[in-house]
């Protein structure tokens, strides 16, 4: 099982990779391709999710800290530390974290606005 500290530095970590994902003008090129694609006139529902994943910060975060918490737990040989209940428990503080630190940042920004 993974510790407070853990938790908050995967957390910090998804939050920032989260916003490269979805807002950092340094993955625009990237970015623009994957719109360009997935606005074609045909429509699929794989187009569709696609939309929503690289436009909605929340359902990317979501990913974004399942991704960085298989990484880590691969990396550090954590896959044997606890069940894989535990780890989706992990799962959701560290996505739970991120969003929380997005919704503080989307605040700040509107109110500085």
């Amino acid at each position: 099982m993974l510790t407070i500290v853990e938790l908050v530095i995967l957390a910090l970590a998804s939050f920032r990779a989260t916003r490269l994902v979805v807002h950092d003008v340094i993955a625009d090129p990237v970015r623009d391709a994957v719109f360009r694609w997935l606005t074609q006139p045909v429509q699929s529902r794989v187009r569709d999710m696609g939309m929503t994943l690289l436009s909605c910060i929340y359902c990317a975060g979501w990913w974004v800290s399942g991704l960085l918490l298989a990484v880590y737990l691969t990396a550090a040989h954590r896959w044997t530390d606890a069940n894989i209940l535990i780890h989706g428990l992990e799962w959701f503080a560290v996505a739970g974290g991120a969003a929380l630190l997005n919704r503080a940042d989307d605040t700040l920004a509107e109110a500085s606005a």
